[in-house]
C-alpha cells in the first residue's frame, strides 16, 4: 500500500507541474455550475420560499424564478449599485403576461449584509450562499452562523466556498479574489460546517464541483460545498415574537408575476382557451363542408369538440376525453351563426383546470364573448364577413 501511495504522489506532483503552467478552463464555467448545483436543489426539493444571500448580479435568481414552485425569491446584497443595475433581469416579460404562472411568484432585492438580522427573511425553505463566506471579515464571520442558521432558521442551507487545497493547480494563486478574506481547505471547512450543524439543529453533508484534472483527485473540487438540513425538532420551534419586528435590510426592487391565482389573469387564460378552442370547432365543421358549398347551415350538429393534439395524449387519455365530450352537448349551427355549449367546453381539460365549475366559467366570459340568452353557449358568426363588404 505504502508503494501504492508513493506512486500516485509522484504522478501528482508531475501534473501539478504541469498543470499550473496553464489556466484549467472548466466547462462549463465554474460558476455556471455553482448555480446549476443550486438549482438541481429547486428541482429535487421545491421549495416555495428561496433567498440568495450575497446574490451580486442576480444571476442565480434569475434562473431561479422559472422554476414553478418558488412562490418568493429573494436577494440580498450589500452592493446596492450593482443591484439597481441589475434589477431589471428580474422584471416579468411579455411572454410572463401571455401565460401566467400557476401560482404566484414575488421578486425581491434587499440591500443588507448576510449577517444582518431582518424578519423577513425568517422560516424560507432554502437559502443559498454562494461564494460569500470568504468575503467576511473575522468578525462577521463569527455573526454569521447565530444570524443564518439560528435567526432566519430556514429548512436548507448551501454554502460553497472555495478549496485551497485546488489553488496550487492554478498559475501563482494564493487567494483568488482580492476581497477574499480567507479560502480554508476541506478539513477547515467541514470541521467549521458539522460545528454550526450541531449547535443549531442541522445535519450537513459535503460535495463540490469543479472537478481536478486527471491525476490530481486528491485535491478534490475546486468549489467544495455543504448542504445542511434542519432537524425535525429544530423544525418544530416557533419563532421568538420579538423577532418579527427586525427589519435590517432596505428594499431595492420587488415585483409580482402575473399568475392563475390573480383573478383577471385567469380570466385571460380561460378567455384566450375558449376563443381558441371554438374557432377550432368552427373551422372543422366549414372544413366538413366543403364539398357541400351550397347547404344550408341551419340543423347541422357536428361533433367538432377536440380536446387537444392528439400527439400529445397517450390512446388511453384519449380515449378518456373523447368520451367525456360524447357525454356533453354537441356544437350547433342557426343560420350563419355557431354555438358551443358551455357544458362542452368545460369538458374540456384545459379550461375545466382553470374553472372550479361551469358556473365560473359563464362568469369568466360573459364580459369578454357573446353569449346566447340564457348563457348556456358561446356564439360566433360561422363565416366571417369579407372584410371588403
Amino acid at each position: 500500500m505504502d508503494e501504492n501511495n508513493v506512486q500516485c504522489e509522484n504522478v501528482a506532483d508531475k501534473n501539478l507541474e504541469e498543470v499550473a503552467n496553464t489556466v484549467i478552463k472548466f466547462k462549463p464555467p465554474l460558476y455556471r455550475q455553482r448555480y446549476q448545483f443550486v438549482k438541481d436543489l429547486v428541482t429535487r426539493y421545491e421549495p416555495k420560499k428561496v433567498a440568495d444571500l450575497g446574490c451580486g448580479d442576480t444571476s442565480l435568481l434569475w434562473m431561479l424564478k422559472f422554476h414553478k414552485c418558488i412562490e418568493l425569491l429573494v436577494g440580498v446584497d450589500i452592493n446596492e449599485e450593482k443591484l439597481q443595475r441589475k434589477k431589471y433581469k428580474l422584471s416579468p416579460l411579455i411572454g410572463d403576461y401571455l401565460k401566467p404562472r400557476e401560482k404566484t411568484l414575488t421578486v425581491t432585492l434587499y440591500h443588507g449584509s448576510a449577517v444582518e438580522r431582518d424578519a423577513r427573511l425568517l422560516a424560507f425553505d432554502l437559502i443559498a450562499c454562494v461564494e460569500l463566506i470568504e468575503h467576511l471579515e473575522s468578525e462577521d464571520l463569527a455573526r454569521f452562523p447565530a444570524v443564518v442558521f439560528g435567526f432566519m432558521s430556514p429548512a436548507m442551507v448551501v454554502i460553497s466556498t472555495p478549496n485551497s487545497e485546488f489553488n496550487p493547480l492554478f498559475p501563482a494563486v494564493t487567494l483568488r479574489d482580492s476581497d477574499h478574506k480567507f479560502e480554508w481547505n476541506r478539513r477547515q471547512f467541514q470541521t467549521w460546517a458539522l460545528e454550526v450543524a450541531h449547535r443549531y439543529g442541522y445535519s450537513v453533508n459535503f460535495t463540490g464541483v469543479g472537478e481536478p484534472p486527471d491525476g490530481c483527485e486528491h485535491v478534490g473540487y475546486c468549489t467544495q460545498i455543504g448542504i445542511f438540513r434542519k432537524s425535525l425538532t429544530k423544525e418544530a420551534e416557533l419563532c421568538i415574537p420579538e423577532q418579527q419586528e427586525e427589519h435590517a435590510y432596505d428594499v431595492v426592487y420587488t415585483t409580482t408575476y402575473p399568475s392563475l391565482q390573480q383573478p383577471k389573469y385567469r380570466q385571460y387564460a380561460v378567455v384566450n382557451e375558449v376563443v381558441s378552442q371554438v374557432d377550432n370547432m368552427r373551422r372543422d365543421l366549414l372544413e366538413s363542408l366543403k364539398p357541400q358549398d351550397n347547404r344550408d347551415f341551419m340543423g347541422l350538429p357536428q361533433d367538432t369538440g377536440r380536446p387537444g393534439p392528439p400527439v400529445q395524449c397517450f390512446p388511453s387519455v384519449l380515449a378518456q376525453l373523447t368520451a367525456s365530450l360524447e357525454k356533453t352537448p354537441k356544437p350547433f349551427c342557426v343560420g350563419n351563426v355557431f354555438y358551443v355549449p358551455l357544458e362542452r367546453l368545460f369538458s374540456l381539460p384545459k379550461v375545466k383546470h382553470l374553472c372550479i365549475n361551469i358556473e365560473m366559467l359563464r362568469t369568466l366570459l360573459a364580459d369578454a364573448v357573446m353569449l346566447n340568452s340564457d348563457g348556456s353557449a358561446v356564439m360566433v358568426a360561422m363565416q366571417e364577413q369579407d372584410q371588403d363588404e
